[in-house]
């Protein structure tokens, strides 16, 4: 007798991620313009776990004042 087959599952968990699709690396401080994350941090953001993602989401509004306000407007 076969094991009656696994549930499908549902819908992949969406991922959340502070990204506003305005994607342009300041050289000088080596983040993001929009999203404040490091360019090692977006490509791997997949790759974090929620509580690593949490983590650095929690330290971007920190960021902003190591770019160029100039950079920012």
């Amino acid at each position: 007798m076969s094991a009656p087959p696994s549930p499908r599952p549902g819908p992949p968990k969406a991922i959340a991620t502070p990204c506003v699709m305005v994607c342009a690396v300041d050289g000088e401080s080596g983040l993001c313009l929009g999203c404040f994350r490091t360019l090692k941090e977006i490509a791997g953001w997949r790759a974090l776990s929620d509580d690593e993602r949490a983590a650095v989401m929690a330290d971007l509004p920190g960021r902003r004042d190591r770019i160029d306000p100039f950079k920012l407007a």
